[in-house]
């Protein structure tokens, strides 16, 4: 199947050992299974790719029962995928954890936890200021922002305090220790973002 990448819900953290008894930190995905609920080709939409349903939805407006009636299933997680040829797949056709059998690196993206206000020591790693020489108030301070006369004004994306983390975030070359197929369960080396429940995207790489 030309289609290499699947929807899922992080369930969390793990140990799995090797057969020599190494210990090795995993993250469970529960991964699909998906539908297909369109495909999309490069006559008629300008590319390919095709687009999958993840998570039963409870309710579906009008417009989106309407897209997904194809489909035979309510989902209210849809995302597309590139695909190189559209022509083996089909509406209505399900997607599992089998297309990873032969795959042994992927790229996880999900939304990264949200930590609030922070300031820029916590946000950026900022060192902070002096903590001596008059300087009480100023440990955590971000210190200068711009100069003066010229340009005169704050620089759009300078790093200052502010929202930390609820971001979309991947991460790439995590290796993919095991598949379960029966189960629908994928078994990553390392953390992936987001909390336990949150929806992910892993795609082969």
């Amino acid at each position: 199947m030309s289609i290499k990448g699947i929807i899922g819900k992080k369930l969390g953290m793990s140990t799995i050992y090797s057969e020599n008894g190494e210990a090795i930190p995993v993250t469970v995905i529960k991964a699909g299974p998906c539908t297909v609920t369109q495909v999309k080709t490069e006559n008629k939409d300008g590319y390919n790719s095709v687009q999958i349903g993840f998570s039963e939805a409870k309710s579906l407006n009008a417009p989106q029962k309407g897209h997904q009636e194809r489909s035979g299933g309510k989902f209210s997680i849809l995302q597309e995928f590139e695909i190189d040829d559209s022509a083996e797949i089909e509406v209505g056709q399900e997607i599992s954890t089998e297309i990873f059998s032969e795959i042994k690196k992927v790229k996880v993206s999900g939304t990264s936890k949200g930590r609030g206000f922070a300031g820029g020591v916590r946000r950026y790693g900022f060192k902070g200021g002096p903590k001596t020489h008059g300087q009480s108030d100023r440990h955590r301070a971000v210190g200068s922002i711009g100069a003066g006369s010229s340009p005169g004004r704050v620089w759009p994306g300078t790093r200052m305090p502010g929202h930390f983390g609820n971001a979309k975030t991947t991460v790439k070359g995590l290796r993919l220790v095991k598949v379960d197929s029966t189960n629908n369960i994928l078994l990553i080396k390392g953390a992936i973002p987001g909390f336990n429940g949150s929806t992910v995207r892993v795609e082969a790489q």
